[in-house]
């Protein structure tokens, strides 16, 4: 079954009228989010794009990973090399992953050699909530924040005692578990969780060695995954005013490929993330956090024939990071917070190169003022790199109030990204001479919230120079220049017992290098529209739901010689509580089993099912 972008586009306007003018049981308007501003600041107050998805929705999901929740929100795209485990890459309006910042817990987290977080390998049992904010803020976080910043913060402890355990079972001889267990006292609280999970996946690529075509082998297996993960959070106040808290995620998954001797078709990965953070408030006009975190991303790759495993290569990376923020409540609605960040990268590999090391010191200012019915939020930051010397970032936003919950924002930045050790030093397909990309964006919105109901719009452009992209030989070079430009429409409903929530995307992602013979072409691998549509209803301990997800065509390449073809999906869910604590769950991914690439030569899954037993106690 086909269900084209437009199709999904159709039902999302037909919808809105709806959604505008249901009042049934509120939404969480106030629920606060911290990294659009490093402070807290509730999403109907947010001068940029901004959403959350919590606990609650990522379970009534019933997602098999992070990349199945976030598919088809506003402003991103995946594509993946396979199936599960298997490299995703991730673009937010646009930009590529590696300039996406993605935090978790606060910490930076990212491949240094590559620049890419390893999304596929963060368990989706170990999130409590993640964050998304569309557009510029390397004003506040440095390099890598051009398309927008994500946070994963992990499940941490909730009030008293609590338990939680699930079993799941699925097609391609899924197998997962998790349990975990959180206790929060008068001073003190502490979280556990750990989580297990293995599929003998599917055949991950149609290459051919012949026809020199996907990725060159002939290997038409099975290509498994499976993840061992461990979250521990806790937390302690010291004081009225000083409390401490630390985290640790280890996330270690063994992932087979379709590969040669040389790039070997197996892989032992590795994900750390760990640290801590010290809070002083002496009062409600001032407050101060110190904070420090360890990303480690670790990969020894190997050739697996006939049962033996021979070691091909290891690629390690550390990123160290520290921090320090003030923040100064000096009148009514008036704040400034000031702060500085520290990172160090460095490269352990049996590639040689020529430099393994770096580290970035920047500083930042932030003014946030509400004025009446106005709001405006400032910032700048200088960033102070090891090999590219200083770099200057700012951002300006404003909000105005209209009444009858309708909000209209306006807001400009610039970002920057350093290239990655593997662009600067990479053997045989580097240029140590290249400069850091540089971006300017705007954007403009509209939103209203209501009792039960909301919805966004926002329009956006974003000016990308000194693009980093490679020339015929594989080398990168500075010479490119991009142009993006796109909408976003959002919105929610609680009607009828229903609850709806629409949202659908267009990007317009052009090569925007004067005489290049690739000028205006669609940047590769970036789909101009998309579209999610998610419905669920309760029925007493009964609960059903679908997910309706849609594509448009990409190019895989830069040239804009090979299309893929854009492609829709259908999720149905199930839900039954047996009691207050035990509910059964049953999931139907891709009903209408449609083949699809979003890579060229590698497969996505067809229809799959999944069983899974929840228990939480209340």
């Amino acid at each position: 079954m086909k269900l084209p972008y437009h199709t999904l586009s159709l039902a999302l306007a037909l919808a809105l009228p709806g959604i505008a003018s249901a009042e049934q049981a509120p939404t969480e308007l106030d629920d606060v989010v911290v990294t659009a501003t490093r402070t807290p600041v509730s999403i109907a107050d947010s001068v940029v794009p901004v959403q959350v998805i919590d606990r609650e929705q990522i379970d009534r999901s019933q997602a098999g990973s992070l990349m199945d929740l976030l598919r088809g929100r506003a402003g991103l795209d995946f594509v993946n090399q396979g199936g599960p485990g298997k490299i995703t890459s991730l673009f937010m309006r646009g930009s590529a992953s590696s300039q996406v910042l993605v935090l978790v817990d606060g910490v930076r987290i990212g491949a240094a050699s590559s620049g890419m977080p390893a999304l596929q390998d963060l368990p989706i049992d170990q999130i409590e909530r993640v964050e998304i904010v569309r557009g510029p803020r390397s004003s506040l976080y440095g390099s890598e924040a051009i398309g927008g910043v994500i946070q994963i913060f992990t499940r941490a402890a909730g009030q008293g005692l609590q338990q939680n355990l699930a079993l799941t079972a699925g097609s391609h001889n899924l197998r997962q578990a998790s349990a975990g267990f959180s206790n929060r006292g008068e001073r003190g609280w502490v979280s556990a969780q750990g989580a297990w999970q293995k599929t003998d996946g599917i055949n991950a690529c149609n290459g051919s060695a012949t026809l020199f075509q996907g990725c060159y082998v002939d290997e038409p297996d099975r290509d498994g995954y499976r993840n061992t993960s461990l979250n521990v959070r806790g937390g302690y106040a010291l004081g009225e005013t000083l409390s401490v808290e630390g985290h640790m995620l280890d996330a270690a998954s063994r992932n087979q490929y379709d590969g040669s001797i040389y790039g070997g078709n197996e892989a032992d990965n590795q994900q750390r993330v760990y640290g801590g953070k010290l809070r002083w408030n002496p009062g409600d006009a001032f407050g101060l956090s110190v904070q420090v975190g360890r990303n480690d991303d670790q990969a020894d790759s190997y050739y697996v024939q006939a049962g033996k495993r021979s070691f091909v290569s290891t690629f390690d990376t550390r990123r160290d990071t520290a921090s320090v923020q003030g923040d100064f409540l000096f009148a009514e609605g008036q704040q400034l917070s000031v702060g500085g960040d520290w990172q160090k990268d460095q490269v352990t590999s049996t590639t040689s190169y020529s430099i393994d090391n770096r580290d970035n010191t920047g500083v930042f200012a932030e003014y946030q003022g509400r004025f009446g019915a106005h709001s405006l939020q400032a910032s700048v930051r200088n960033d102070d790199n090891e090999q590219f010397g200083n770099h200057t970032t700012g951002s300006l936003g404003y909000g105005l109030a209209l009444g009858h919950g309708l909000r209209l924002t306006a807001s400009a930045g610039t970002g920057f990204k350093a290239p990655t050790f593997n662009d600067l030093y990479f053997p045989w397909s580097s240029n140590p001479a290249l400069k850091p990309e540089e971006s300017t964006s705007v954007n403009v919105g509209i939103a209203q919230y209501g009792e039960g109901w909301n919805w966004t719009f926002n329009a956006y452009e974003s000016r990308i120079d000194q693009l980093i992209a490679l020339d015929s030989t594989y080398t990168p070079y500075n010479i490119a220049k991009a142009r993006i430009r796109g909408a976003e429409l959002t919105g929610f409903a609680s009607l009828a017992g229903f609850d709806i929530n629409a949202q659908a995307s267009f990007t317009d992602p052009r090569d925007h290098t004067r005489g290049a013979a690739s000028y205006d072409n669609w940047l590769p691998r970036r789909a101009r529209s998309s579209g999610r549509l998610d419905v669920d209803r309760g029925f007493g301990p009964l609960r059903v739901g679908v997910t309706a997800t849609a594509t448009g065509h990409r190019f895989d390449n830069a040239a804009n010689s090979l299309r893929l073809a854009g492609y829709g999906t259908v999720d149905l869910r199930v839900e039954y509580a047996i009691n207050e604590a035990w509910s059964l769950q049953a999931r139907a991914a891709n009903v209408f089993d449609r083949e699809y690439e979003t890579v060229a030569w590698y497969n996505q899954p067809g229809r799959e099912y999944q069983l899974t037993l929840r228990y939480r106690s209340r």
